[in-house]
């Protein structure tokens, strides 16, 4: 669990922090369409072996992205999905991630881990700088026992630390007010790691002395019609060169075609099918972790279903 929850640490800064340079701010993503597609590659480090990446865009209203990422050196799979549902408050935009995450370690006896995501403030907006907070909580449930709860808090008007986390691992047999590890600190900067009943802590994470595996993935010229660079490679080039009209006559161009492709379906009475995953209403291994979180945490976890999207090669 330590190690699971390290990673998740360094996931978070990879994902929220670090991709974005220093001095500038957060961009606007493009909205997948429906069946888009993304393959990528992370290089060996330190002998892990490569990691492999999936992901397929399998709804567009709501928006659902599925993914599996696989390390075969390691013995490791990731097969889950992720949504956004989005709403205002008076200074910012706040993101809720829906869906979930499961982990298994092929070589430990198929040990499962369920993630959830935190939910995200993007304050800035009106004064054109935005920039991403995490809120709220996350959760990680391993089948062997044990669970993780995830607070996160952000820097007030007066005081405060920025990307701020406290994490507390407990046995789900366990006393709820008892903990066996907390970890505290940044989860874009420094940590550290404190044992129940003691005030001795020591470093447990430096995100930023991690290295990064080398990202691989095909030339442009090789990729197929439905991957993300294909989709988007005219809007992306006007947008390099500051070409607005342009980049907004391809982007319409883009969308004017998910929706006659819709409207076909429709007349046709045709159900749209992802290539790469399908949807298991109650997949037995979230469902059953699911459980066990919901027990030890309450009502402060409601999850809205126990499926997942699985990927089709397993």
């Amino acid at each position: 669990m330590l190690a699971l929850v390290k990673w998740f640490i360094s996931s978070l800064n990879a994902s929220y922090s670090s991709r974005v340079p220093k001095g500038e701010w957060e961009k606007k993503p493009y909205n997948p369409v429906l069946g888009e597609q993304y393959f990528m590659s992370w290089g060996e480090v330190n002998g892990s072996g490569e990691t492999s990446v999936t992901c397929e865009q399998v709804s567009h209203h709501p928006p659902i992205t599925a993914f599996y990422i696989h390390n075969d050196k390691a013995g490791m799979t990731m097969n889950g999905h992720t949504g956004q549902k989005t709403r205002f408050s008076s200074t910012a935009l706040i993101c809720d991630q829906v869906g979930q995450t499961m982990i298994t370690l092929q070589k430990r006896n198929n040990e499962s881990y369920m993630l959830t995501s935190p939910s995200l403030t993007v304050n800035g907006i009106w004064y054109a700088a935005p920039y991403i907070e995490l809120t709220g909580n996350s959760y990680i449930q391993s089948s062997t026992g044990y669970y993780a709860t995830i607070e996160y808090s952000s820097r007030g008007w007066i005081s405060g630390e920025k990307n701020h986390f406290k994490c507390y691992i407990r046995k789900n047999a366990g006393n709820p007010k008892e903990y066996v590890y907390k970890v505290e600190g940044q989860w874009s900067g420094k940590s550290s790691i404190t044992p129940y009943g003691t005030k001795s802590s020591s470093a447990f994470l430096d995100v930023n002395e991690l290295k990064a595996g080398e990202i691989k993935s095909k030339p442009l010229e090789e990729q197929g019609e439905w991957e993300s660079r294909r989709v988007w490679q005219k809007v992306s080039e006007a947008i390099r060169v500051g070409d607005t009209q342009t980049a907004g006559v391809e982007k319409s161009k883009i969308e004017n075609k998910q929706r006659a492709e819709k409207r076909d379906r429709d007349g046709q009475g045709e159900v749209w099918e992802p290539v790469y995953f399908h949807w298991e209403e109650q997949e037995p291994t979230v469902f059953s972790l699911q459980r066990m979180l919901a027990s030890a945490v309450k009502n402060k976890y409601n999850p809205p279903t126990a499926g997942n999207w699985v990927y089709k090669g397993n």
